[in-house]
This record gives C-alpha cells, sequence and structure tokens, in this order.
C-alpha cells in the first residue's frame, strides 16, 4: 500500500471536493480515507533523480502567506543525500535579496519541483528547511560544495538543508523533452566517431584512387 503523507498534506476540502464530483477521487484522494502515514521514506529512485540533476526549482512561503519560486542549479550532483530523508545543497551568493533564506527562516516549509526532462521524469516534494550559515557550520558547507572530486567554485554562503516530509512522482503525460548541449553530444559521440572514421576512410581511398589515375 502506498504512503498516503502526500495525499494528506496536498489535498484540501475543496481539491476533494472536485475529485469527487469529477471522477478521481479513486485515484487520489481515496488515499485521504485512511489514517496519515507519515513522513515517506526517500527510496533509492528519488535518492538517484535528486542526486544526478543539475536543476530544481524551490518554493517557500512569505511572511504574507504568498509562494515565492526561485529556481536553483548546480553541477550535477550538487544536491546531497545526507541519509534518511535528509537532503541538502550549497547556497550559492545571488542577488542579496535573500527572500528564499528569509521565508525558510520565518516557515522552514517548502516545496521541490526536480525534473529529468530528456527522461521525462519528475518528482514533488514537501519538506522542512534550515538555513546554517558557514561561520555556525563550515564543515559542512565545504562537503556540500564537493561533487566527486570537484569542489564547487562559485562563493557560497551557507548550507540548506531539508528533511523531506512526503513526495509524489507526478505523470509526466504533459513534460516536453529538452536535452542539454552535453546530453546531446553524450547521445551522438558514437555517431560522431563513425562520421569521423568514415571521412578519414573516404580520404584515404581518393588518394589511393589519385596515386593510381592513368597520367596523360
Amino acid at each position: 500500500m502506498p504512503n498516503n503523507h502526500y495525499h494528506h498534506l496536498a489535498f484540501g476540502d475543496r481539491a476533494l471536493a472536485r475529485q469527487q464530483s469529477n471522477g478521481s477521487f479513486v485515484a487520489y484522494g481515496a488515499e485521504t480515507s485512511r489514517a496519515d502515514d507519515g513522513p515517506e521514506p526517500l527510496d533509492q529512485r528519488a535518492v538517484n533523480l535528486l542526486t544526478e540533476s543539475f536543476q530544481f526549482h524551490l518554493a517557500t512561503v512569505t511572511p504574507h502567506g504568498w509562494p515565492y519560486v526561485q529556481y536553483r542549479s548546480g553541477p550535477p550532483g550538487f544536491i546531497h543525500h545526507l541519509g534518511g530523508n535528509r537532503i541538502g545543497f550549497a547556497d550559492h551568493r545571488g542577488n542579496a535579496q535573500y527572500v528564499s533564506v528569509g521565508n525558510i527562516e520565518t516557515s522552514g516549509r517548502v516545496a521541490m519541483f526536480v525534473a529529468d526532462y530528456p527522461r521525462r521524469r519528475r518528482v514533488k516534494l514537501f519538506g522542512h528547511a534550515r538555513v546554517i550559515d558557514a561561520a555556525d557550520n563550515p564543515q559542512l558547507l565545504d562537503d556540500l560544495r564537493r561533487v566527486g572530486d570537484l569542489r564547487i567554485s562559485a562563493h557560497c554562503e551557507r548550507s540548506i538543508i531539508i528533511d523531506v516530509e512526503a513526495l509524489d512522482w507526478n505523470c509526466s503525460r504533459s513534460m516536453v523533452p529538452q536535452y542539454t548541449q552535453e546530453y546531446v553530444s553524450e547521445l551522438t559521440s558514437g555517431y560522431v566517431t563513425a562520421i569521423d572514421d568514415l571521412r578519414d576512410e573516404v580520404a584515404e581511398l581518393r588518394r589511393q584512387l589519385t596515386r593510381h589515375e592513368p597520367s596523360d
């Protein structure tokens, strides 16, 4: 039986009523008919998507109750799995508005939208976030700046840690595939090599043909 914590957090009375009237309650809202299962463990599938991603959208809540969405990016692997339901990343210096940071320090409730566009996979997460300044835990920030053997060169001022509460693998039907230059290069590298080899072969055959052409 799937964990229903996401359903309890996401579906209010109005959403459930709409599902009832439009015939989708059995697929979604019916999960709220039983007791809340509580926080959903991060499985390996979710961990893989998170730690392979180079971008995501982070939603926080302003003190006035408005949602605030921010785009975050970094090298693949900049989102770290810290064990259990905890993830974290190094916060780069931005435009010095500190809206997301301030919202996290005020409320802590966040949502993340993480997508793998080429493979049309996406997951939505709810979580509780906290901000840890570099001065308070320099080792943590240094760890989060490391991606494999590399170190993020951008100036990082703090760590952001998120304890994931719930997640949902959203329908990918409407996702439009998008491809990075690196992904396209990876897919086509074999063809490029084959084309280069064929060009070399054609050039060699032309040289041989020239050598054997009869002279006037």
